[in-house]
Formats: structure tokens, sequence, C-alpha cells
């Protein structure tokens, strides 16, 4: 997949069905001007496309290991026109970069050793990380607060291929 003229990422991982903390990132997202949002897994189930909906950026995302559904997920976000679920790992062209988007980081250092990638992001560990590159390497924390009693997202510019992870203030 390809999406050239973004240059502006918002990220996401782990919302875990807490729709009050989907909708402060959907908003934050909407505040900064993202240009494409992805979401690293664990969505949970199909309710989460109404916040997501709100989005003024398309949406990619890929399945996690605790998504329910997945079928009535991906029909749910296409029928909403959300975004797409696609599964990990994905590999998407960006901006002129080539980023790998998953949920579980079980290739993260063969990934990293790799000349592949220019950004790789995961999720499922609930907990920011920033590796700085190259390849660049973001888990953006989670969006849920369920496990770290933290909301976090990541903003990302492909142009400085710099990431910074943000607390996810409340809307």
């Amino acid at each position: 997949m390809s999406y050239e003229s973004a240059t502006k990422l918002g990220l996401l991982a782990d919302s875990h069905d807490n729709m009050d903390r989907l909708r402060d990132a959907v908003g934050f997202f909407n505040r900064e001007g993202v240009d494409l949002v992805l979401h690293a897994g664990d969505f949970i189930s199909p309710l989460t496309a109404g916040p997501l909906s709100a989005l003024e950026a398309e949406l990619i995302g890929v399945f996690g290991n605790n998504d329910g559904d997945k079928l009535f997920l991906r029909r749910r976000f296409r029928e909403e026109e959300v975004g797409k679920i696609e599964r990990s790992p994905c590999q998407l062209r960006i901006g002129g970069k080539s980023v790998i988007l998953m949920h579980e980081p079980f290739v993260l250092e063969a990934l990293r050793n790799s000349t592949v990638p220019d950004l790789i992001i995961y999720g499922h560990t609930h907990e920011s990380e920033l590796l700085e590159g190259p390849p660049l390497v973001v888990n953006p924390g989670e969006v849920g607060g369920w496990l770290t009693g933290e909301s976090t997202v990541a903003l990302v510019s492909l142009e400085e291929m710099e990431a910074s992870i943000r607390p996810l203030p409340a809307s």
C-alpha cells in the first residue's frame, strides 16, 4: 500500500475498548492535523469504529492478539469508512518511506538489523518506546491506559524521521 503524500503520522496501539480515551486520541490527532493514523493493534471490538469514525485522517491498523471478531471488525470499519485493518505485520509505503506496522514485536530485532524499513511501529507491550534509527522504532504505548495507568500516543514526522511520545490529554 502506498500513501506518498503523508508526512505527519499519528500512532496509537492497545486501545482495548476504552472508548473515552479513543475519543481523546481522535481529538488530539485532529487538532495536530496528522495526514494518516496508524493503529498497531488490539482494538478489541467492532464498537471502536464509533469513536475512530471521527478521525479527519485516514486510518490503517493491524490486528492484535486480543482482537475479537476480526471479520466483523474489518466489515464495520469498511462499512463506516473508518479505515482498513490488515494482518500483522503489514508493509506500507508512506511519504517515500518503507514502514512496517505490526502488533507483537516478535521480529523486531531482525527488522532493526535489516535495510528494508525506515520506520517500524509496534504495540502489544503497553509500554512506549522510541529508538532512534535507522530504522526509527516506535511503540506509542497504550491508548487504553488499563495496564500502565497512562494513555499515550505518538507523532512521527517522516520528513525529519523524528518521533515523539505524547501523553494523551483528556478532551
